[in-house]
């Protein structure tokens, strides 16, 4: 039998999702068998799944040892360098970094080297204000993803209730997102605020649809252009929409790809130019909270990336 006493950030969770994160080995069939037969109860007695769980409840798991033999957190939490992290922002709640073009947010299937929850992790372990041997479920995490090779701001929550916050703030638009990058070819208008349809498909890549289909989803995408000059446009956009890729694929899909893009790009432009990593930097974030939130003391207030990785100037 093992038991978890559940702390500040593991309150406010189902009792399904918490036991899928402190035995992640634990498959979800067996797990919900477990609960039925009373061998995953709450402070002694049968539980549901759906249970609220509250700071101070104790989940008692009679299963076998095999479901538990995981790494120690303790190694894996701490592995990335912290002295490599650039703070924008900081407060009890969040942490606000500036992430260079090169460096992957999360781990991936094929790389090992550090990543950028690794050295928020690792700065906060540092501070004293991340223990994970204490926490049963809760990893300090990163609220919006940059891709490997676009630079700039990137939010993670210190605790359970920011991250609560936060994804729900992202999910009701109420953080807004700007960036500026570097474009070639030519856009419709000096600034436009376009609406397109946008749907996965193989090799990490997405397309761009003009009207809805099977499995697509809206995107809606402002752009406003600041300088062109001999075939590049420095442009500022903000999205209204967050799709994956969806500032490179839709600005390829509207005439004027990311320069250096190696996936929706201009193949002979990036070879011309000599660029050959996407100029895209998320610059600019401004946060508008509901006044019930427990960030609220975040409205209004917008954080700016202290440099572009931008090869080329216009």
């Amino acid at each position: 039998m093992k038991e978890y006493t559940v702390n500040k950030n593991d309150s406010g969770q189902r009792v399904d999702k918490f036991i899928s994160k402190a035995v992640p080995r634990l498959p979800k069939s067996l797990l919900y068998k477990y609960v039925r037969l009373k061998r995953i109860k709450l402070n002694g007695k049968r539980c549901e799944i759906s249970h609220m769980l509250k700071e101070g409840d104790v989940m008692q798991l009679y299963i076998n040892d095999e479901f538990f033999d995981t790494p120690v957190k303790t190694e894996v939490n701490i592995r990335g360098n912290g002295d490599r992290l650039e703070v924008v922002y900081e407060d009890h709640n969040i942490i606000i970094v500036y992430k260079p073009r090169g460096i992957d947010v999360h781990h991936g299937a094929e790389r090992t080297d550090d990543t950028l929850v690794d050295m928020i992790q690792a700065y906060l372990y540092s501070k004293g204000e991340y223990h994970p041997d204490e926490e049963n479920t809760f990893s300090p995490s990163i609220c919006n993803r940059l891709d490997r090779n676009t630079s700039g701001l990137v939010i993670a929550a210190k605790n359970a209730c920011a991250l609560r916050e936060i994804n729900e703030s992202i999910r009701l638009r109420q953080i807004k997102k700007e960036y500026m990058c570097v474009l070639v070819g030519k856009l419709p208008k000096k600034h436009s605020t376009e609406q397109a349809y946008h749907r996965k498909g193989g090799h990490n890549k997405v397309e761009i649809l003009s009207k809805p289909e099977k499995d697509a989803k809206r995107i809606v995408t402002e752009y406003t252009v600041e300088k062109e000059k001999e075939g590049l446009i420095l442009a500022h956009i903000s999205l209204i929409t967050g799709r994956t890729h969806q500032i490179r694929a839709h600005m390829a899909y509207l005439g004027a790809p990311v320069l250096g893009d190696g996936k929706y790009g201009n193949v002979r432009k990036n070879k011309q130019y000599k660029v050959f990593h996407q100029q895209l930097c998320a610059y600019r974030l401004t946060f508008d909270f509901n006044n019930d939130s427990v960030l609220s003391y975040l409205n209004e207030k917008s954080f700016q990336a202290p440099r572009t990785d931008f090869v080329v100037e216009i």
